[in-house]
């Protein structure tokens, strides 16, 4: 097996090495004039399993679309030079939240993303918490493994907890079966008392609307959970509601913080008494250290990760490492 990790995802990369127990295969990336590059091995492929790590979020340095381009590439490479099988490992899968159209004459940007992949001779993608489980799942014709961060939470909401009762609640529509998704995880691995709530969002033309709220949250212990934050606009707007409804605390939970400059509200509003996001992308580090006071925490997704890798190239279970139902 080959596992390596590209230029800006080294934290990371780390991590799922240390759970796998052996460093990345060793790579080459270079820039040229004019803004071109390459990449390459600097290790034999041929006849191996290789499996690559890349972050997809855009920062400073390097867009969305330079960090997608230098992936696909590289797995190109490896296909090129013989590699058995290709696996990109894409922990916050970009264009995911274009997955259908909505307006006249829409991209559906998903499923564009995934014939680029397959067109490199990609055979399998391993993300963490889709936007749309369906529409990842749909959109590729090559194996996808999805892995969620249900469990990965568990504890911590746990100890938010400490003996009350809690409210999953949902901040739009779209996130309704992911809520009901870790509902039931914790109903199954702990004896706490779970509710559920719902609040509405529509969003046309970047006008967020949408008044609903539905569900019980007086006195309780809400979290808020989505696949990502950004901005922080539709997590502030369901913590606000949450606390006009009575709730005793209100705590965010995203797997990919992604969080651009307007987040800056989140670590300063009280209607959020913390957030938890994972480290699937280096951005979650970076808002940790422009913002030290921020009640942020980050969440390893190494050790998941790499027990999927090891999985994928052993035969071993997925569902079983997932806590899936046979």
């Amino acid at each position: 097996m080959r596992f390596f990790v590209l230029n800006g995802a080294e934290e990371l990369g780390a991590s799922i090495a240390a759970a796998l127990g052996h460093a990345p295969a060793p790579h080459e990336e270079r820039d040229f004039e004019g803004g071109e590059h390459k990449a390459r091995p600097l290790t034999s492929v041929r006849d191996e399993d290789v499996f690559v790590l890349h972050d997809l979020v855009g920062d400073a340095r390097f867009s969305v679309n330079d960090r997608l381009v230098r992936l696909l590439f590289f797995l190109a490479a490896c296909r090129d030079h013989g590699a058995a099988r290709v696996t990109a490992v894409t922990p916050c899968l970009a264009y995911g939240r274009k997955d259908r159209q909505t307006k006249a004459r829409d991209p559906v940007t998903t499923r564009y993303v995934a014939q680029l992949f397959e067109a490199v001779g990609v055979d399998r993608i391993v993300t963490v918490d889709a936007h749309n489980i369906a529409a990842f799942q749909n959109a590729f014709r090559c194996e996808t493994v999805h892995l969620d961060t249900r469990r990965l939470f568990t504890p911590t909401i746990r100890q938010l907890a400490n003996g009350r009762p809690v409210t999953i609640l949902s901040p739009d529509g779209g996130g309704i079966k992911r809520a009901q998704l870790l509902k039931a995880s914790l109903e199954t691995d702990t004896d706490m008392k779970i509710g559920f709530g719902l609040m509405e969002k529509r969003r046309s033309r970047g006008v967020v609307s949408g008044d609903l709220f539905a569900g019980s949250v007086e006195g309780t212990v809400v979290v808020i959970i989505d696949d990502m934050i950004v901005s922080g606009g539709t997590i502030l707007r369901a913590a606000e509601a949450c606390r006009e409804h009575g709730a005793a605390s209100v705590h965010a939970f995203a797997a990919h913080g992604m969080f651009d400059s307007a987040a800056v509200r989140l670590f300063s509003t009280d209607a959020i008494d913390s957030i938890a996001v994972t480290d699937s992308t280096a951005a979650a580090a970076r808002a940790k250290t422009a913002f030290p006071a921020a009640r942020l925490d980050i969440i390893g997704v190494g050790d998941l990760i790499g027990q999927a890798i090891t999985r994928l190239h052993s035969g071993g279970s997925i569902a079983d490492l997932l806590g899936m139902e046979e």
